[in-house]
Formats: structure tokens, sequence, C-alpha cells
């Protein structure tokens, strides 16, 4: 059985996840918009695998005795004013991502709750990775300046 400080916390992660899918699917749209198809496939990937995490969320939840619920999304921004801007703003968002897991990782030890302190570390695994992909695009652009910019946007095109 989940306690119900550690059930609250994986219901605002779930919320949490489904706002970063709609992001993902925001700059998905906004790429898209500005002919960067390499970029759009790798951020609708990208929202397919936020929601897949809120559905892990939820499954865990529900084997544990507990209840997902889906809170209400906030809107995310829908404009950036570059690629490499976007690309910033992920970079940004997957650290703010991994220090909530970190933060459901530390409740979950304080809680004695080793099938949850299991589960999360999964996540914390994959944050690193995250992380260093998003950071490595940006640095990419930036390196390579605006000139390479459709160079990257192929690379990126074929994230599988």
């Amino acid at each position: 059985m989940i306690s119900e400080k550690l059930q609250k916390a994986i219901n605002a992660q779930i919320a949490m996840e489904l706002w970063s899918a709609n992001l993902y699917m925001a700059m998905s749209f906004y790429f898209d918009r500005n002919g960067f198809q390499g970029c759009s496939t790798w951020t609708r990937k990208q929202a397919l695998e936020e929601t897949e995490h809120a559905y892990e969320m939820a499954g865990f939840l529900t084997k544990r005795g507990g209840t997902p619920v889906v809170e209400m999304i906030p809107e995310v921004t829908n404009h950036w004013d570059s690629p490499l801007e976007a690309f910033e703003n992920i970079y940004m968002h997957e650290c703010h991502i991994s220090k909530r897991i970190d933060e459901l990782l530390a409740l979950a030890s304080s809680e004695k709750d080793n099938a949850a302190q299991d589960f999360f570390w999964k996540f914390v695994r994959e944050q690193v990775e995250e992380e260093a992909t998003a950071s490595g695009i940006v640095e990419r652009m930036k390196v390579a300046g605006d000139n390479s910019i459709l160079y990257i946007d192929g690379q990126l095109g074929r994230r599988q």
C-alpha cells in the first residue's frame, strides 16, 4: 500500500509529465510551422515519451493500491524565437524534471518505500540521459551557428 503523501506527489508528477508532453507537442507544431521537420519529429517523439511516463506512474500507483488522477494541465507556451531557444528551454525543463524526480526518490526513501525507490531510480537514470541529450543539442547548435541548423535538423529527424 502506498502512502497518501507519496500518492499525492506521484499524481502531481503525472500532471507534470502530461504538461511536458504538451510542451513538446507545442514545440513540434512550432518546428513544423517553421520548416524544421527533423526537430518536429524529435519533439513529437519526446511528447509521446512523456505521455508514456505518465502512464507508467499511473500503473505503478494502481499496482500499489493508489488512485491515479489527471489534474488540470496548465497551458504551455507556443512560441520560440529560434530552434536554439526552444532547445535551451528543453534543457532547462529537463533539469527541472530531474529535480522533481530526485524529490520523489527522496520522499520514497524517507517513507521507507523500497518499491517506490526502485521505481523512481529508473527515472533518475533516464533523466541523466535526457539532460545530456538536450545539452548536447544546445551545444551543437551554438557551435554550428545559424548556417548549420538544417544539418542538425536532419540529424534530429533520425531519432528512433
